[in-house]
């Protein structure tokens, strides 16, 4: 990486509980492609004093999780249609003190739809009904699938997402069938439940296609089941990957490479 200097262009992420996944894969490839930037992960309290510090100082780019996704969209200046989309933001690129807001997961989902030729045709069960089930369920409504069900305890939160693409809600587990069945919760993720499985073995079984959007770790309990049962599996690390990747060309206008997106997304999961 360059040393420091006054010419490097800075990017940053703003996080509840800020992770090196995107420190890692980005400095990663501003290195391997000798690019005069630098990313750092940051926290706040302060989201609209942060984003008046990313305008005010130009700062080049700056990534957005929970819980700020909503918040920062009276803050800037232009809202891109995946964001649009889903009323949710996770990428701001700055242009010369304007700010222009995307969604790079929405794109990520949608694109991976149809990298991996998911059938229109089948049936889709959405586990979650937070802001990543959102860009979820726009991107399945986008490419054109018309039988999604969104499964969510809270009735609340999922009638008004499923409502609000036109889709159906349920509070419960369906009977197994041949759906695509996509698990948006953090059921399987590193930490407290990291054992669990989001849905049960027959419904693995009977399934077209797992899709789980736990970037880490990459293989959860949803994922092993799939492979074992010679399911089609989409996994949240292509998810993280491939939005990222998105994220790094909006800030540097330099397109990179499935191959160069793999070593990157690999350096990033090791462990320090």
């Amino acid at each position: 990486m360059p040393i420091l200097n006054k010419d490097m262009s800075l990017c940053i992420s703003l996080s509840g509980r800020p992770s090196n996944l995107g420190t890692r894969f980005h400095n990663y490839l501003y290195d391997e492609l000798g690019l005069n930037f630098v990313y750092k992960a940051f926290s706040t309290d302060d989201i609209a004093a942060a984003i008046g510090g990313v305008r005010a100082l130009g700062i080049r780019g700056c990534s957005v999780s929970m819980p700020f996704k909503e918040a920062v969209i009276p803050l800037v200046d232009v809202m891109e249609g995946s964001a649009a989309a889903i009323e949710s933001v996770n990428t701001i690129v700055n242009d010369e003190g304007v700010l222009s807001a995307s969604n790079t997961d929405f794109e990520a989902v949608a694109q991976l739809i149809d990298e991996h030729a998911l059938d229109r045709a089948a049936p889709v069960v959405v586990r979650g009904s937070g802001g990543m089930a959102k860009a979820v369920v726009a991107a399945f409504r986008d490419r054109g699938f018309d039988g999604v069900t969104v499964l969510a305890r809270n009735e609340q939160a999922g009638r008004a997402l499923a409502d609000k693409y036109g889709y159906s809600w349920i509070g419960a587990d369906p009977a197994p069938g041949e759906s695509i069945i996509v698990n948006v919760t953090p059921l399987g993720m590193t930490g407290a439940d990291a054992d669990a499985l989001a849905f049960d073995r027959a419904s693995v079984d009977a399934a077209v296609a797992v899709f789980d959007v736990v970037a880490f770790p990459a293989e959860t309990p949803l994922i092993r089941a799939a492979r074992e049962a010679g399911k089609h599996v989409v996994t949240g690390a292509e998810v993280v990957a491939l939005q990222a990747a998105r994220q790094f060309e909006r800030y540097t206008g330099v397109a990179i490479t499935p191959e160069q997106i793999a070593r990157a997304s690999a350096f990033s999961r090791e462990t320090a």
